[in-house]
């Protein structure tokens, strides 16, 4: 952080000793906590792996999904609904055992070996405090939070049976209807609206905020004031839904229960509160006794078998990432739902080395970031932002039509007053890249250009060039490094790579191979105009439907 952007916020009526005081503890929060011991963490492997039911080696299953998250929850519990016998394949862990602090996430602040994916230092979106680095070593470890680099960009990702919802922040929003049809032009609007859209949101148990509450708790001073400089500048501020349970966070306020988004956990898993997939989809999909579960397990190969179906290599894995075993088993039927990535990473892999060879030409295309771009803003004294900010969003500033940007209004849970409004915008972007296979480096690559962030940025500033400018406020540049004012690194909402109607039919069927299925995100070409996972959702549920009632 240069002088200049000190002396300026120092302007707002604090000095550059007194604001470094006040503030610079969050590094040190970040920083000195240690990680759990690796004789505890094993110890948390062993016990939540435990009575897992891992797939058998030689095994025939009628279904075969491969991820837990958003796409392969839908299909699972819809599956079983209708009499089919499911198996589910999870890379990460059950994330059902807590830990050595009685608690089965680690806390925003304090990062440990379960926080990221096999990383020896964490990664975390907000890289930079005051100029100083907060990132930490931790032991490698099969944690929840994935920060895949790839591309020019760092794709988060959640690990685990829930997959993305167990990271989240749980904003279940539903695109505008005036804007679906640039979403997913070959569906039908009519019917996502009246049928699936509130199927999904009612299963995910969508709700919004009290907004008698909102106007008074301390929690949420940070939204206030950024709803005040949004409407100050002419922008409207929406409340948006959410999946946390709204009462359950009245209630830590009020000090009776245990505290999860009120005491910042957000990054690396909600111990109380947040409906992620485990209480919802899943939790429904195990009840009806047709469901079975194999975290620690990946899949690597899926070619037609020889007496029909499919031929499933799964490799199942330890807490330190290390192979243990490989399996092979048959299914007849098998459910792509891996994210964005994983399903696009697996399929081009497998049409480039043969195994499914008829795959078409669409396959890797049409990647995109739903156009995420961070940014912080430093305020006057005036506008303090609060020392207890939960972590849940329950705002944001839409400029979609005049600017292309949709910004939600984040926390920055960090335990004390920062007098910094930090954003994720979502954007317009209309760059798109490819995963293609690198058969020298036998891996599978993303051309993804950091450049092509400038559109994002350029979409984002019609919104806060002008708060700045009205309020007389500056950006923060110390969050993504020195001198740095935008966060254009990372995706949180990876989107595409095989596209519906192109890779797939209009419902996912992959084409050249009956039976197999993309079900996730990966069918949705790079932007929802909001956060995702609600269409992800409802256009599974459309999709499953469909296969049930013609395929099954």
């Amino acid at each position: 952080m240069g002088d200049k952007s000190l002396r300026r916020t120092g302007s707002n009526g604090m000095t550059r000793r007194g604001f470094i005081a006040r503030t610079s503890s969050i590094a040190g929060a970040m920083v000195l906590a240690g990680p759990l011991l690796p004789a505890e963490a094993a110890a948390h492997a062993q016990a939540s792996t435990a009575g897992a039911g891992p797939i058998e080696n030689g095994a025939r299953v009628p279904a075969l999904v491969i991820g837990t998250g958003y796409g392969g929850s839908v299909a699972a519990l819809r599956l079983a609904q209708a009499g089919v016998d499911v198996h589910m394949i999870e890379m990460g862990m059950a994330w059902d055992t807590p830990g050595s602090d009685g608690k089965i996430f680690a806390n925003t602040t304090k990062p440990d070996y379960r926080s990221y994916w096999l990383r020896t230092r964490t990664k975390a979106p907000l890289s930079n405090f005051l100029g100083f680095p907060i990132d930490k070593d931790v032991p490698k470890y099969t944690g929840i939070l994935d920060a895949e680099e790839m591309g020019g960009i760092i794709v988060y990702q959640g690990r685990g049976v829930g997959g993305g919802s167990l990271v989240n922040g749980g904003m279940a929003v539903t695109p505008k209807r005036q804007n679906f049809g640039a979403i997913l032009p070959t569906v039908d609007a009519e019917e996502m609206y009246g049928t699936y859209y509130p199927r999904a949101n009612a299963a995910l148990g969508v709700g919004l905020i009290d907004p008698n509450w909102f106007e008074t708790v301390d929690c949420y001073q940070f939204a206030r004031v950024g709803r005040k400089h949004a409407q100050r500048s002419g922008f409207p501020f929406v409340f948006v839904p959410d999946v946390y349970d709204w009462d359950y966070m009245k209630a830590e306020v009020a000090g009776t229960v245990p505290k999860s988004a009120v005491a910042g956990e957000i990054l690396y898993g909600n111990n109380a509160g947040k409906k992620s997939l485990q209480q919802t989809y899943i939790a429904a999909a195990r009840a009806t006794g047709k469901v079975t579960i194999s975290p620690l397990h990946r899949v690597t190969s899926v070619s037609p078998a020889s007496g029909g179906g499919y031929a499933v290599t799964i490799e199942q894995l330890n807490t330190d990432g290390a192979v243990t075993g490989t399996k092979s088993v048959t299914s007849d039927r098998v459910f792509f739902a891996a994210g964005s990535v994983g399903t696009s990473k697996l399929l081009v892999r497998l049409k480039a080395t043969g195994a499914l060879p008829r795959l078409n030409e669409e396959i890797g295309k049409g990647w995109g970031d739903n156009g995420n771009v961070m940014c912080g803003r430093a305020n006057h004294m005036w506008d303090a932002t609060g020392k207890v900010q939960a972590s849940i969003p329950c705002g944001g500033i839409d400029n979609w039509d005049a600017g292309g940007a949709f910004a939600e209004v984040a926390p920055l849970p960090t335990g004390i007053e920062t007098y910094a409004s930090f954003y994720l915008s979502i954007t317009k972007n209309p760059n798109r890249a490819r995963f293609t296979w690198n058969a020298a480096a036998n891996k599978v690559e993303l051309d993804w250009q950091t450049a092509w962030k400038q559109p994002s940025i350029d979409m984002a500033k019609t919104i806060f060039d002008k708060i700045n400018s009205k309020e007389g406020t500056i950006y923060r540049t110390d969050l993504f490094g020195t001198n740095k004012i935008w966060g254009d690194h990372l995706t949180y909402h990876p989107l595409g790579g095989a596209v519906l109607g192109k890779a797939t039919d209009n419902y996912g069927r992959l084409h050249g191979y009956t039976g197999l299925y993309v079900i996730d995100g990966a069918l949705i070409p790079g932007n929802t105009s909001v956060n995702p996972f609600v269409t992800i959702t409802a256009l599974a549920e459309r999709n499953i439907e469909k296969i049930i009632a013609t395929d099954l």
